[in-house]
């Protein structure tokens, strides 16, 4: 318990990296502010206060809100770590202006949302913001997760690269991750055939797990 009287929050906290992520603050003596647009209910299982948040990332309204009310029930905020996401697929000329518009909004400008509201309680602690990215950012991606996810996440790292120079003044750092294929629901949507294509791609010979990420 080596954080005790530290804060975090979480989006995607419903998710496998999320859960596993609050679960790892938590075990690490922080109080977490736990969102997610259908959140289910976590184990608190760690001597650490937990709240939990219904809220909508890619809504201004909601995510002013979440990171109000963390400051609101905890006093402060330490550290804000987006892991909210969602995936496409398929090849570019069959994805849907709508929904390259969605997986934008999940992914991309759900972060800006977060980082501007999150920014005036950040410096306040000289705080840390963790954005989640995608090897898909880095090397293009493929129809399994789509072109607008990997846009996406691209973007993600861009916006890590610019909020930790321009937040540097302010004490706050700012950190990307980018994993590849990892242990979750989004990961079992694909035929085993596939995943076993993936796995044999990865140096360790098999994929991460949530708890590898958080």
């Amino acid at each position: 318990m080596t954080n005790q009287g530290r804060v975090a929050l979480v989006t995607g906290a419903a998710g496998g990296i999320g859960r596993a992520t609050v679960a790892a603050l938590m075990r690490d003596g922080y109080a977490v502010t736990a969102v997610d647009v259908a959140l289910a209910a976590l184990p608190c299982a760690f001597d650490a206060p937990l709240q939990q948040v219904s809220a909508d990332v890619t809504d201004e309204s909601d995510v002013a809100r979440a990171v109000s009310g963390c400051v609101e029930h905890f006093g402060a905020l330490d550290c804000v770590i987006h892991l909210a996401g969602a995936v496409g697929q398929g090849p570019l000329v069959e994805v849907a202006a709508s929904d390259w518009r969605r997986l934008l909004e999940v992914n991309l400008t759900s972060a800006f949302l977060l980082a501007k509201a999150s920014h005036e309680a950040l410096r306040a602690r000289r705080g840390s913001l963790v954005l989640i990215s995608s090897t898909n950012g880095l090397n293009g991606g493929s129809a399994l997760s789509g072109p607008a996810y990997a846009v996406a996440k691209a973007g993600i790292i861009n916006l890590a690269r610019y909020l930790a120079k321009e937040w540097g003044a302010d004490g706050i750092r700012v950190n990307c991750v980018a994993p590849g294929p990892v242990d979750t629901p989004m990961l079992a949507r694909l035929p085993e055939s596939t995943v076993d294509s993936l796995r044999q791609s990865i140096p360790l010979g098999r994929v991460a797990t949530a708890d590898d990420v958080a």
